[in-house]
């Protein structure tokens, strides 16, 4: 536990109601969405200020105690999981939408502003803010920010990296530094926002973001192409993007995951089929139609039982909002949750779908598959009990071998889920170890009492 006179100490900087240092509380705080085993911090504190924030930061560096920022706890490799004898840091209360700008088209938030919540913000102002992470309903900005979030719409609008001007972060002594700028072209200094931004809290904490706007699309259409045959289906993803065709979403799901999600959601989804797309395409209205006319026709060419288009808002927004409920909807098959993202090159997604569907066979476990195909980022969902060891060597084994043949394929570790302390482990099998050690000696330099989020991504 924490030194009392410590403890009396932070009280009065941040106000005895924003510090908590209970068993209850430090429970509440030493998990997050990873299936990984809880780590008990030595106390919770809650900034209710930017001020509040650099005093905290600054205290935990003359006392080096180590440093979780937490914003929502969504994160699902492992990198809001504290370490023993260390602090928690709450974003909660620095939530505040500071400013929408519709002239210039930025936003300027506090990091733990809820990604939804912001969103509806802007689009009320008929602007648009792409990133769209599956946890948006509750996940905030600072932590997509430093996850680097995808989400549905990644594969036509990118990810949260390509919405970040500027930054305004607390070092590892409690200074503010600033970053970027609100004008559309910046390159004064280094290029501090493109280094912290998908960091996961290990150079840097945010205090304020400047967000890039644009405008909303005038038109949408969204589809569902129903196949018979999984492969056909992961063939017509490769077919559409060789078109030259960018869709806003592309997305896959397979037989096990449609049927979890219909039990959960009762939208309507082919229970038969073996393989859904879900497609979303935007832009100027004659190029909507042009776009959607062809998509039809590539699916149709690649074996498309039938191509359904929503009709009216309000059913296009439940056949989102069942892709959305994927993961909830798989959860509730087993009492252990695995979600992977395996990300591999566009071109490959039929030999990475096979290749699941392979490993599953091979380890006898339930694997449900789903996530966004169109950027080659997959969502292998593994639906096991951690209780049963003999099983959970197994899901140990199925999960290596994803990555092994994620990496065989040119792909990548993460998609957008981090690497925290889930996949630091698998790390040089993506890069190389002197790829590892600059890192390191980077984190070294910026954060010499290594009290920023160690252990993530690099280990140490």
């Amino acid at each position: 536990m924490i030194e009392k006179g410590l403890l009396s100490e932070f009280q009065r900087t941040l106000g005895r109601e924003n510090v908590f240092h209970e068993q209850v509380d430090r429970l509440s705080y030493s998990y997050d969405a990873a299936v990984l085993d809880p780590v008990l911090p030595d106390l919770i504190v809650r900034p209710v200020s930017s001020e509040a924030l650099g005093r905290a930061i600054r205290l935990c560096n003359e006392n080096s105690l180590p440093i979780t920022v937490r914003g929502a706890g969504t994160n699902l490799s492992g990198g809001t999981i504290p370490l023993p004898g260390g602090v928690v840091i709450l974003t909660s209360a620095l939530n505040r939408i500071l400013e929408i700008n519709e002239a210039d088209l930025y936003a300027i938030v506090e990091p733990g502003v809820v990604t939804a919540r912001f969103a509806a913000a802007v689009e009320a102002k008929n602007l648009f803010y792409p990133p769209d992470p599956g946890s948006q309903a509750v996940s905030t900005l600072g932590g997509n920010a430093a996850e680097n979030a995808g989400g549905l719409r990644g594969l036509r609008y990118g990810v949260t990296r390509d919405y970040v001007m500027g930054i305004e972060f607390f070092d590892s002594y409690g200074e503010l530094v600033k970053a970027g700028a609100r004008t559309v072209k910046c390159v004064t200094g280094y290029n501090l926002g493109g280094l912290l931004v998908g960091s996961e809290g290990t150079l840097g904490i945010f205090n304020r973001i400047t967000l890039k706007l644009i405008p909303m699309p005038a038109a949408k259409k969204a589809m569902m192409a129903v196949f018979g045959d999984v492969r056909k289906a992961s063939e017509a993803v490769a077919l559409i993007i060789a078109n030259r065709i960018v869709p806003v979403t592309l997305e896959f799901m397979d037989n096990f995951t449609i049927r979890a999600v219909e039990d959960f959601s009762h939208v309507g989804l082919p229970i038969d089929a073996a393989a859904l797309l879900l497609i979303e395409v935007d832009g100027h209205p004659v190029q909507v139609a042009e776009d959607a006319a062809r998509v039809d026709e590539l699916c149709r060419r690649m074996g498309a039982m039938s191509v359904r288009v929503a009709e009216t808002a309000e059913e296009r927004d439940k056949v989102w909002e069942a892709r959305r409920s994927a993961l909830s909807a798989l959860s509730r098959v087993r009492p252990t949750t695995v979600l992977e993202d395996a990300t591999v090159p566009r071109s490959k997604i039929p030999d990475m779908v096979a290749a699941i569907e392979e490993i599953g066979n091979k380890f006898s476990l339930k694997i449900g598959t789903f996530g966004h195909a169109g950027d080659g980022n997959l969502h292998p969902t593994i639906l096991t009990d951690r209780r049963d060891a003999e099983e959970w060597t197994r899901v140990e084994h199925a999960i290596d071998a994803i990555f092994e043949k994620a990496l065989g394929f040119g792909g990548t570790l993460s998609g957008e889920h981090g690497i925290g302390l889930a996949k630091s482990r698998f790390l040089e099998n993506e890069t190389s170890r002197a790829t590892i050690t600059y890192s390191r000696r980077l984190k070294a330099a910026l954060d010499p009492k290594n009290i920023l989020n160690p252990g993530k991504i690099i280990g140490g």
